[in-house]
C-alpha cells in the first residue's frame, strides 16, 4: 500500500524536500547531463562556449589537485540549510582546534551518498566555519568526478580536493596552517555495507590515511557520523552473493561502488530514492598528535593506526548512548 504524503504540507518543508532532491540528483545525473551538454554544444551555435570552456580546462587542469577552488557563495547558498533541516544534519564539535596546524580527519561512516560530510564540510550550513574559526575544511573525492567538464568547477566551490597523495600533500603541506583534509576512509567500497544500524567500517587495513598524516607530522581527528547509514534502505548483498561479487567487479572497473539503495519518494513515503527524514550527528573527536616522519616503517604505521582505532572507538562509545544507539552495540572493523 502506497503511503502518499499529505496536500497540508508546509511550504518550509516541501523547500527542504526539492533542496534534497536536487542533492541527490546531482550524484545521480548530474555527471551524465554535463557531459552530454558539453558535447551538444559544439554542434549548436553555441559550439564557441564548449570551445572557451576547453581552453580554459587545459589550463587549470591541476586545479583539483592544487587545493580546489572554492565560492563562499556557493557555499553559504540557503539550499543547503534547507538541506540541512531536512534530515536535520548536526556538527557536535569535542575540542577546539589550532589554527596555527593542519589537521587530517578521518570521516565515518561513509553511507550510500555522505550526506554528512558534505554539508558539514562542502557547505556552511552546520557553522564549520563558527566551530573552528580560521580553520579552511577540504573534503577528497575520486579523481573520476573532476574529470567531467562543468562539474569539475561545481565540485570545487564546495572546497572538494581531487583523492591522490599529490593533491592531499598539497593542502598538509601548507606552513602557515589552518587547513583541515577530510577523506571519507572506508570510500565507495563501505557504502556497499551501508544500511540502517549497521556500524561496519572498512578500516582495518585502509593505512595510507595514516601514513600520510605521519610523513607530514599532522593530526589525525577521528569523525564519527552518527545516523549517515539510516537515510536508505540498500538490497540484501551479503559477502559471496552474486549481487555483492557483481558490485565489486563493477568497482574494480568504474572505481565507483553501486549500491542497490531506496528510500522514499517525493510526494509519498513507500519508495524512491530521496532519503529517509532521520537525524545526523556528525561528531568531531580530539586530535590525535602525530611525529613528522618522513619513511615510517609499517610498524610505526601499524602503533598510530592502531592509536586511531581506539579513539575512534572511543568515541563511539562516549556518545552513542546520546544518538539511540544500542548499548550492545559496537564498531566493528573489517
Amino acid at each position: 500500500m502506497v503511503e502518499f504524503a499529505p496536500l497540508s504540507v508546509p511550504l518550509q518543508r516541501r523547500l527542504q524536500t526539492a533542496s534534497v532532491v536536487q542533492w541527490v540528483f546531482s550524484f545521480l545525473g548530474l555527471a551524465q547531463c554535463c557531459t552530454i551538454a558539453y558535447i551538444a554544444l559544439f554542434f549548436t551555435r553555441f559550439w564557441l562556449v564548449s570551445a572557451l570552456y576547453t581552453v580554459w580546462w587545459i589550463i587549470d587542469r591541476e586545479k583539483p589537485s592544487k587545493g580546489g577552488r572554492r565560492n563562499h557563495a556557493l557555499r553559504n547558498s540557503v539550499i543547503w540549510r534547507y538541506m540541512r533541516d531536512y534530515f536535520p544534519i548536526t556538527l557536535v564539535k569535542t575540542a577546539d582546534l589550532d589554527p596555527r596546524q593542519n589537521y587530517l580527519m578521518g570521516f565515518h561512516p561513509h553511507g550510500i551518498l555522505a550526506a554528512g560530510a558534505f554539508v558539514n564540510f562542502c557547505t556552511e550550513a552546520s557553522g564549520f566555519s563558527t566551530f573552528f574559526p580560521g580553520i579552511t575544511p577540504h573534503l577528497m573525492m575520486l579523481s573520476l568526478w573532476f574529470r567531467i567538464p562543468f562539474l569539475r568547477d561545481l565540485l570545487m566551490s564546495g572546497g572538494l580536493v581531487s583523492s591522490d597523495k599529490e593533491s592531499a600533500s598539497y593542502v598538509l603541506q601548507k606552513p602557515e596552517g589552518g587547513n583541515m583534509l577530510a577523506i571519507i576512509v572506508g570510500g565507495a567500497q563501505e557504502a556497499l555495507d551501508a544500511r540502517p544500524g549497521s556500524c561496519t567500517l572498512l578500516l582495518k587495513n585502509r593505512k595510507g590515511f595514516v601514513r600520510l598524516a605521519i610523513e607530514h607530522g599532522t593530526p589525525l581527528v577521528p569523525i564519527f557520523s552518527f545516523g549517515e547509514n539510516d537515510l536508505f534502505e540498500q538490497v540484501r548483498n551479503p559477502k559471496g552473493s552474486w549481487l555483492r561479487r557483481l558490485q565489486h567487479r563493477l568497482q574494480q572497473i568504474m572505481g565507483i561502488s553501486l549500491p542497490l539503495f531506496h528510500a522514499r519518494g517525493v510526494f509519498q513515503y513507500s519508495f524512491g530514492l530521496v532519503p529517509y527524514r532521520r537525524p545526523i550527528f556528525t561528531v568531531v573527536g580530539k586530535p590525535i598528535p602525530v611525529q613528522r616522519k618522513h619513511r615510517p616503517s609499517e610498524e610505526e604505521v601499524d602503533r598510530v593506526h592502531q592509536k586511531y582505532l581506539n579513539e575512534l572507538c572511543k568515541l563511539f562509545e562516549e556518545h552513542k548512548a546520546k544518538y539511540n544507539i544500542p548499548e550492545d552495540r559496537h564498531l566493528e572493523f573489517i
